[in-house]
Formats: C-alpha cells, sequence, structure tokens
C-alpha cells in the first residue's frame, strides 16, 4: 500500500475552536450511530424479512426471550449465528471446561496467572471499604460495602477470541467478592467453542458459560430463561446489538454501560515518535470499528505519521479492516496551540488517551475527560488492554465527561446503617419535627412522639 491509497481524513482547526467535523463523526460512533456493516445490514433482512434498525431488532430479539425463553434464545442462535443448539447444551459442560484447561498452551496458563495477578493487586488495592462515624452518644452512622450476589459477563466471540476480556470484567467482579458469574459467549470458533477462551474460565474458577451471544444473551441474563437464572448486573463488551440490549434490559438488571466502537486520541508534539504513534492509530482501529484520532500541533507530524500508517499496514494480517477503519473513523487533527489541544481532547473526552508529548505528565493533569491514560513513548494502550491492572472496560462516545471505566467498586452494593440512642433521638427531635410539620407528614412525627412520650 502507498500513501496516497491511504485516505484519512485532515481537519485543521488551528483557526477556531468550534469542532463541527469532529463533532459528525463522534455522533456517528455513538449508540445512535448504528454503525452496522453491509453484511450486518443484510442479515438483518435476512432475520426478520425486512430492514429493521439496530434498536428495532434489539428490541424484538429482547421481547421474545422474555415471552419464550431458552427456544427464543436457541432460535435467534440458529436464525443469526447459524448454529443449532439443543437446550441440554447450551451450558457448556463442566468436564469440557478441564479438558480445555488441561490440554492449553502452558505459557498461555503462566500469562493468564501472571495477568489475573496484576488486576487483582490493583482491583483489590482500590476496593471502597466500610465507613463507620460514632456519633459521640453511643450511637454511630455506617456506610456499608457488599458485593453483588450474581453477575453475566458477555465475552465477544466474532471476528477474534477474547480471553483479555473475561479478564478484565471476571478477576474485578472476584476481587469484589462476587461469588456466582455467569459468562455468555457467542456458539462460534472464536466465542464459546473456543478453548483458550474456555480454558481461561476454568482458570479463573468460572463454572457458569453458556453457548449464546448477541442480544438474546443479553436478554437471558437479565430475564433469566429455562436452566439459567437472572443476573443482577450485566457487564462486558460487545457490538451495537450488545451494547442496545444492556441499554433495553437497564433496570430489570444494572449494565457497567452503553459502549460505542472503541476509539483512541493520541496527544503529540514534535518530540512524538512518527512510527509509534502509527502503530498506536492502528492498534485502535483493527477493532473495525475502531476510532482513531492523532491532535497535534505539528503539520510535518501529520506527514510522516500518514507515511507510517501505510507502510505498517502494508505488514499487518488485518491490515485491510484497519484501513477501512482509519479511512471510516480516523481523522488527523491540527490544533493552533497546546491549549487548544487539551480544550479539544476534553471537548473528544475520548476512551483511550495517549499522551505523547514531550510534556506527559503535565498534560495529565491538563486533561481531565478520559476513560483511560496512557503516559509516555512506552505505554501504548495494548499495555491497559492486556496487562496493566485497570480494566480495560472503558466509557466511549465522550461519555468519560461524566462515566468511569470497570472497577471491582462497581460490583459492591452500597448501604447505610443508622442507629440512634434515646439521647440522640431526644437531642434531633425538634429538628425532625419542624421539618416533618412543614412538610404535612404528620405520621413522621407521631413515630418520634410515640418515643420520647416517656423520656420528656
Amino acid at each position: 500500500m502507498s500513501s496516497s491509497q491511504l485516505k484519512i481524513r485532515r481537519i485543521d482547526y488551528r483557526n477556531g475552536d468550534v469542532y463541527p467535523a469532529i463533532d459528525e463523526l463522534l455522533e456517528l460512533l455513538s449508540p445512535r450511530g448504528d454503525v452496522v456493516s453491509e453484511s450486518g445490514r443484510q442479515k438483518t433482512i435476512d432475520v426478520f424479512g425486512k430492514p429493521l434498525t439496530p434498536r428495532e431488532v434489539v428490541q424484538q430479539i429482547c421481547g421474545d426471550v422474555r415471552k419464550e425463553g431458552l427456544s427464543a434464545v436457541i432460535d435467534y442462535s440458529l436464525r443469526i449465528d447459524k448454529v443449532h443448539i439443543a437446550a441440554d447444551a447450551v451450558r457448556v459442560p463442566a468436564d469440557e471446561l478441564a479438558e480445555a484447561h488441561r490440554t492449553a498452551d502452558g505459557r498461555l496458563l503462566e500469562t493468564l496467572r501472571r495477568i489475573r495477578e496484576n488486576i487483582l493487586c490493583f482491583q483489590t488495592a482500590i476496593l471502597q471499604r466500610d465507613v463507620t462515624l460514632d456519633t459521640g452518644e453511643g450511637g454511630f452512622l455506617r456506610q456499608r460495602y457488599l458485593p453483588l450476589r450474581r453477575v453475566g459477563i458477555c465475552v465477544p466471540g466474532g471476528s477474534a477470541a477474547y480471553p483479555s476480556s473475561l479478564l478484565m470484567t471476571a478477576v474485578p467482579a472476584q476481587a469484589a467478592g462476587v461469588q456466582q458469574l455467569a459468562v455468555v459467549a457467542p456458539p462460534t470458533p472464536f466465542g464459546a467453542f473456543n478453548h483458550d477462551l474456555l480454558a481461561t474460565c476454568h482458570e479463573l474458577g468460572i463454572e457458569e458459560v453458556y453457548r449464546m451471544g448477541g442480544a438474546q444473551a443479553v436478554a437471558a441474563l437479565a430475564y433469566g430463561v429455562e436452566g439459567i437464572e437472572r443476573v443482577d448486573k450485566i457487564v462486558g463488551p460487545g457490538n451495537l446489538f450488545v451494547a442496545l440490549a444492556k441499554q433495553h434490559v437497564y433496570g430489570e438488571v444494572d449494565i457497567d454501560s452503553i459502549a460505542g466502537p472503541s476509539e483512541v486520541v493520541v496527544l503529540a508534539d514534535e518530540s512524538t515518535r512518527p512510527d509509534f504513534a502509527a502503530a498506536d492509530l492502528i492498534a485502535q482501529a483493527e477493532h473495525a470499528p475502531g476510532a482513531s484520532i492523532l491532535v497535534t500541533t505539528s503539520p510535518q507530524l501529520c506527514d510522516q505519521i500518514e507515511k507510517h500508517l501505510a507502510r505498517q499496514l502494508a505488514q499487518l494480517e488485518r491490515g485491510d479492516l484497519a484501513t477501512e477503519s482509519l479511512e471510516a473513523f480516523g481523522a488527523l487533527v491540527l490544533v493552533a496551540d497546546d491549549a487548544a489541544a487539551n480544550a479539544l481532547v476534553n471537548h473528544i473526552a475520548p476512551e483511550h488517551l495517549h499522551i505523547a508529548t514531550a510534556d506527559a505528565f503535565q498534560r495529565v493533569q491538563d486533561c481531565v475527560h478520559a476513560g483511560a491514560i496512557f503516559v509516555g513513548p512506552y505505554t501504548p494502550v495494548a499495555v491497559g488492554d492486556y496487562v496493566a491492572g485497570p480494566s480495560h472496560v472503558l466509557p466511549t462516545g465522550g461519555t468519560a465527561r461524566f462515566a468511569s471505566g470497570l472497577s471491582a467498586n462497581d460490583f459492591l452494593r452500597t448501604g447505610s446503617v443508622i442507629h440512634y440512642t434515646a439521647a440522640e433521638l431526644t437531642s434531633a427531635a425538634d429538628d425532625l419535627r419542624r421539618l416533618a410539620d412543614k412538610e404535612g407528614l404528620t405520621a413522621h412525627r407521631a413515630s418520634v412522639d410515640i418515643r420520647l412520650a416517656d423520656e420528656e
């Protein structure tokens, strides 16, 4: 591939701070953008007989699973994944999990153990713990944290196998103390028929693994079907249909987020190595779809990176897919100065931010909206994706303005415990009565008065 064959968009914002082209791209990548491949659109027509929108597809599937249970899940697995799974074969047998583990590459298992330890160490360190405040007269106020009882984990399995996604969701849940984990993965060679994935489940002590994917799997976890108890929370990445299904069932269960395509912003200057930056942009683009955006003050760097993109893409197995993503969702953006660069990063609020500038540590303080920040030339996003310890399940589509990455704390329920003595209730009684009277809630006042009648 020559550089002339790669048509990545260039955006010049050196004369202003309005971002129409970036906003258009971000809208396309949001769950509202309905980013579906042509083959995906054709499959919708084949399955449903008409060109439904992704949201309509999800509503249909979730409604059918809620009404018909496991039979609907099996039916959609056949119609969408082209795999017939008998009702008694939806759950992966324990001996199959054990056999996958027994025959797994020993070096892979060693890697899994090291990464699990990294994740467990970090997630345990940040785990919230009970806080108790003594009131001074024998009473106390307590905020306590309890693990969720049962969690469902979605693992993708369309174009590649993802043991890393299992590690980055299951281990934080285990750090929080969740006892029941139910894993769903599509019935594909990269999903629940993948020996590496099954070996990872066994290594982590996960006994419930189900051969189902897509919106039908999300619905099964949320509502419960024959042989699968409903969960309290659903986490894990997936395509647009999985994201919309999680949004659809929210309220029945909790969810981690409504995630869109993966994204990275590389913040660069004249000190940035163009070959490193090009590799970072391609790494995100190979998710296909994946958004890769460079923000810099250097026109020369843009030229250099574009040349390196073409060279590296030509050498990669998934180069064609990455090229499609770069052309559809990539951008090389020029800004006037460092302040403008920081402002644009905060406006985008990316899932991943790689700061590759000479003053990278200072920029961490200036860039406040990002799911995860990777600092310096030797911290590619892949470090966070695979080995570091913080979960790689992160907010996308600009939601890093208000949302956070998945952590062990997301698997805790928090609630308060309050204990007052008679003396403390007496001390607070006048304030309590006054507010109850103002609000007209006489029974509230009476519940205090009856207790203090003898005292007073």
